[in-house]
């Protein structure tokens, strides 16, 4: 039973941990920011947008600002880099989780062997052989609910969390590809034009003309 106890401990640790987190995330969501920036990308002020989006603790944001200080270098590359770490960050301990909703019935099941072992052996005693199996019964019965029990409370949370990953990662793609696209035609309107755009660096074509 104490294997059984320990992996309860950890799988209510794990869950309160990310309830905690998942709040908390939630709390630092700010859509209306978002949009902000790209309207700021979207009439060319680029430096507005790294500003708007400069010390927020939405990871979306915050993935934008690593694409928008980066894109000279390589902006695909400082996006998917960024989106990797928030990924990262939301996903943390779900594979504990899966493996403590695989582990908790196993555990019970072994309970269960081990309960049935000492009840038939047991058996040899006839004078305790009634009490004796009854306790063995008993102690495989408790194995196994605990281990059903501690699975249970782990998968509703697990798939939950799960989604949560799924969800944050389709955002932060949906996002880098807006971002790409619209600093892309952006880019193409600045060397059509010949015009800077706020807040970045002159390319050679822009240098020669001016």
């Amino acid at each position: 039973m104490w294997p059984i106890l320990v992996v309860s401990i950890v799988a209510l640790a794990v869950v309160l941990e990310r309830v905690f987190w998942w709040l908390g995330r939630w709390m630092r969501r700010d859509p209306k920011r978002i949009e902000k920036v790209f309207t700021a990308i979207e009439v060319g002020d680029v430096a507005e947008a790294s500003r708007l989006s400069r010390d927020s603790r939405d990871p979306v944001l915050r993935m934008m600002w690593n694409g928008l200080n980066h894109q000279h270098a390589s902006l695909q590359g400082a996006l998917q880099v960024a989106a990797g770490i928030e990924i990262k960050r939301a996903g943390r301990f779900v594979v504990v989780m899966d493996t403590l909703v695989t582990l908790a019935p196993l555990l019970g099941l072994l309970g269960t062997i081990v309960g049935l072992m000492k009840a038939f052996g047991a058996l040899k005693n006839e004078e305790v052989a009634v009490v004796a199996v009854t306790g063995g019964i008993a102690e495989a019965l408790i194995a196994t609910a605990c281990g059903l029990g501690i699975a249970i409370f782990a998968l509703i949370p697990f798939n939950f969390f799960s989604s949560r990953v799924s969800n944050l990662e389709f955002e932060l793609q949906t996002a880098a590809t807006n971002l790409e696209v619209m600093l892309e035609a952006q880019n193409k309107a600045e060397h059509s034009s010949g015009v800077e755009i706020p807040g970045t660096t002159p390319t050679a074509a822009t240098r020669s003309s001016i």
